[in-house]
């Protein structure tokens, strides 16, 4: 057989970027012989997939093939789904370094031999690849995506993420934004160099295109001393520096800021606010204690300290702000309370990607199912060993 993901990636590189998914769908059928292809992806809240190449597909063959397709999803395997026809649908993840994008249908007209599925596999990572370059020169998939119209300051803070997950030899890393279509000033940022993973939680003041407004600066502030070589302490403090000088004050923003050595196991930490950290342990949820310091930009000139923790293989750590913990619908006891502690135990056989979906999902339960009052970001951190280790582990 022809070698297909290279047909498929060859195909895929001198394509349009709005047309990706036509150009794959004809060089899999030109070389696995398929009936059929289709792509789905993943909307903001992860609670569905939606088709691409047929938007408008009957409501009866998009749920035929649906809950198929979000098992995929879920557990990021390829699934199999023979037919009374006799035809066999193969669904395969779209997924880049972790982020999850979607889903990858391909139909044949017999079941696959286990070559052919690994050929399939091999094309869906190509796609995925050639989705997440092309994000950025053409809105078709972010269309897709959007089930609602999207606020302006959600446009600006979905725009401003690093992505929705990473995979990493050491650790699995996830993290979700509430009110997915209106989020105005909470947000979460990583960046993976090296032996070292830095990971920021904000939680601006504020509500709106100001709140996001404010976030987007804290956040390229930080960007700038990071790449620039500076240390989590630096980072901190030019951020602080710069919205003081901004607002004098007037507005400021709650952040943590985190530093894991993937070699080493230690967190290092710098609590500028209100996001907690949470630990999950066994079967134990405990918070990880910081000295809470200053807020980002309360006053000029501010200095922050570093603190260390370390953590174990196996540790999952949740990083979450005060619209998760401090939720308080009328009547109730925040989440924060006991709620939260038993969302997070849950999630113990889940993987990070769906441990924070089940956090935000138990937190809108909390409120009875009603808007949010508050944005709220959930981010999940999953601790496999130092980077040494697992690349072993991997071999």
């Amino acid at each position: 057989m022809p070698d297909a993901p290279g047909q498929v990636s060859r195909a895929l590189r001198v394509a349009p970027p709005d047309q990706l998914a036509e150009a794959a769908d004809r060089a899999i059928r030109a070389e696995l012989k398929a009936s059929r292809t289709e792509v789905f992806i993943a909307d903001y809240r992860f609670s569905g997939l939606w088709p691409v190449l047929d938007p408008e597909l009957p409501d009866a063959g998009f749920l035929s093939c649906h809950g198929v397709a979000q098992r995929c999803f879920s557990s990021q395997q390829p699934v199999l789904d023979g037919g009374e026809d006799g035809r066999c649908r193969i669904y395969l993840p779209l997924s880049v370094w972790g982020e999850r994008l979607g889903v990858l249908l391909i139909e044949l007209s017999d079941s696959p031999d286990a070559a052919t599925v690994d050929q399939a596999r091999d094309i869906a990572g190509e796609l995925a690849m050639a989705l997440r370059a092309a994000d950025r020169e053409t809105d078709r998939y972010r269309r897709a995506r959007r089930r609602e119209r999207l606020s302006m300051a959600a446009e600006m803070q979905w725009d401003l993420l690093p992505g929705r997950s990473v995979t990493h030899g050491a650790f699995l890393l996830a993290g979700q934004l509430e009110p997915a279509y209106s989020v105005g000033g909470d947000h979460f940022d990583w960046s993976v160099d090296g032996d070292r993973l830095t990971v920021t939680v904000l939680d601006g003041t504020g509500s709106g295109l100001a709140a996001s407004l404010l976030t987007a600066v804290t956040v390229n502030a930080m960007r700038n001393a990071r790449r620039s070589g500076g240390s989590l302490v630096e980072q901190a403090e030019l951020a602080s520096d710069t919205i003081y000088y901004q607002h004098r004050g007037s507005r400021h923003v709650a952040t943590l800021l985190l530093e894991l050595d993937t070699r080493h196991g230690v967190v290092r930490a710098v609590d500028a606010g209100s996001p907690h950290v949470m630990r999950l342990r066994g079967g134990t949820v405990s918070r990880v204690p910081l000295e809470q310091q200053l807020p980002l930009g309360m006053f000029a000139e501010t200095r922050y300290d570093v603190q260390e923790v370390t953590v174990e293989p196996g540790d999952r750590l949740f990083v979450v702000s005060d619209g998760v913990y401090a939720a308080q619908p009328d009547g109730r006891e925040s989440y924060g309370e006991r709620a939260m502690a038993r969302a997070m135990r849950s999630t113990r056989l889940q993987p990070a990607t769906e441990a924070v979906g089940t956090v935000m999902r138990e937190l809108h339960a909390h409120h009875a199912d009603a808007d949010l009052r508050d944005d709220a970001v959930v981010v999940c951190l999953d601790w496999r060993g130092s980077s040494s280790v697992a690349d072993g582990r991997a071999q």
